[in-house]
């Protein structure tokens, strides 16, 4: 009852949101009734709209791709909708209820439980296995979709690409202050203290302390208790001891050596910050990488692997896959999947995921020359298959995780930082509502 009591007021929240936002039905490739309809296949021609999952940030490269694709299928028009990550979720769910969805849209593994849950995706299983594309997806993303989809096994988005945490750091002024790479977490703490001279407005480190700081977080918890299971049984890891003692050193950074500002701090204003500033570190994703050469230039900057202990292991909690659904609703799902076929296919999935620095799906396009010129993404994927990390897979696949990492507990995460809230009750408060998903999870399977 406690979580159903949860999820009903999020709904009230995320209608509220939804008025705020002034979401139309009339922009969208629907007929306005919400997740209820079936749609159609329609004519295969035609217009189609498009959400954008992390808009803005990626809104030129998917203008490039609609561009091609239309010039491939000039009987399709491609209207895109680009809307920010940290509204991306909300923008959805209360459309939903409200109607108004997209023909298509990113889903990525993050919310994919949550979307499923609502029946607003379409199953594209069989799509895919009459698709060109049979066979050319890396068999891991496909089955990290399958495995957060919420339990059935069903595929409710096709993999574009994969990313990875990057602990990434200035060269430059490593090697003035005379550092060794951060390449363990010894070494990370030595240089984020000997790097900060607040009164010169220079940081050795820059925390993610605004929108999806809990990801963050999670990352050097885990990765500095050594961990490497997120559940014992039926309970979390979480608030383990370990990961208690973890997260307090952690926090600990905030305005020691970190900048004030970084408690309001989402991604786009931390990178900005890193590439037009004198701080030494920061973490964040592949997906970065291209604005930091931008800002840099190569020779300033590396990108390396989340540290390892002092005997070589990383521990790191798993990045999320990102993806394209088709949304049931749609009145055009065969234009719909054209564009995702279109899309995955090895020219455009390279080029995607060179603008955005992650590793692509499309197989053939992962042998793309571009993948082993940029060291990040090279040393991301090593990291991943040499041996020397374990990766702590969170539960993308309860539908409340999404809320509860982020809305429900970032707030609290804030309290932290600004040593209002201790590390132990703000862990055993999000393990508390984390058990709780996990009961009702496996009690709904069955």
């Amino acid at each position: 009852m406690k979580n159903r009591n949860r999820r009903n007021s999020r709904a009230a929240a995320a209608v509220a949101l939804g008025s705020v936002l002034a979401l139309t039905a009339t922009a969208c490739g629907d007929d306005g009734s919400g997740s209820g309809t079936k749609g159609s296949e329609g004519s295969g021609a035609g217009k189609i709209v498009f959400w954008d999952n992390n808009g803005g940030v990626r809104t030129d490269i998917w203008k490039t791709i609609i561009a091609d694709f239309e010039k491939a299928n000039p009987d399709i028009k491609v209207e895109y909708v680009g809307i920010a990550a940290t509204e991306y979720q909300s923008k959805v769910d209360t459309t939903i209820r409200g109607g108004g969805l997209p023909d298509v849209g990113g889903v990525g593994a993050a919310m994919l439980a949550g979307f499923a849950a609502q029946k607003a995706l379409e199953p594209l299983d069989d799509r895919l296995a009459k698709s060109p594309l049979s066979g050319k997806l890396n068999k891991d993303m496909v089955a990290s979709l399958k495995a957060a989809g919420g339990g059935d096994g069903t595929l409710y988005s096709i993999p574009t690409s994969a990313n990875n945490g990057v602990l990434y750091y200035r060269t430059d002024l490593f090697q003035k202050a005379g550092l060794q790479p951060p390449t363990t977490w010894d070494n990370f703490y030595t240089a984020a203290e000997k790097l900060t001279n607040s009164g010169k407005n220079e940081f050795g480190y820059t925390i993610r302390g605004g929108a999806g700081s809990i990801a963050q977080a999670l990352d050097a918890t885990y990765g500095q208790s050594q961990i490497t299971s997120f559940w014992n049984g039926d309970k979390t890891t979480l608030n383990d001891p370990k990961n208690v003692a973890a997260l307090e050193k952690y926090a600990a950074l905030y305005k020691k050596v970190t900048p004030a500002a970084d408690l309001n701090n989402d991604f786009t204003k931390m990178v900005a910050q890193w590439d037009s500033g004198t701080i030494g570190m920061l973490n964040h994703n592949l997906g970065s990488y291209q604005d930091h050469v931008k800002a840099l230039g190569v020779g300033k900057f590396r990108g390396i692997p989340s540290p390892t202990a002092a005997d070589g292991k990383r521990v790191q909690v798993s990045n999320p896959v990102d993806g394209l659904g088709v949304f049931k609703a749609s009145k055009n799902k065969e234009a719909a999947w054209k564009f995702i076929e279109f899309a995955l296919s090895k020219a455009e999935n390279s080029k995607f995921n060179e603008s955005a620095g992650q590793v692509p799906s499309n197989t053939e396009a992962a042998g793309d020359a571009w993948v082993q010129q940029a060291e990040p993404t090279k040393l991301a994927a090593a990291a991943l298959t040499d041996g020397s990390t374990s990766i702590v897979q969170l539960p993308y696949y309860l539908p409340d995780w999404n809320t509860i990492s982020k809305a429900d507990n970032e707030p609290n995460f804030q309290k932290v930082l600004l040593g209002k809230m201790s590390a132990k009750d703000f862990l055993d408060k999000m393990a508390e509502e984390l058990n709780a998903a996990q009961a009702e999870w496996k009690q709904q399977q069955g």
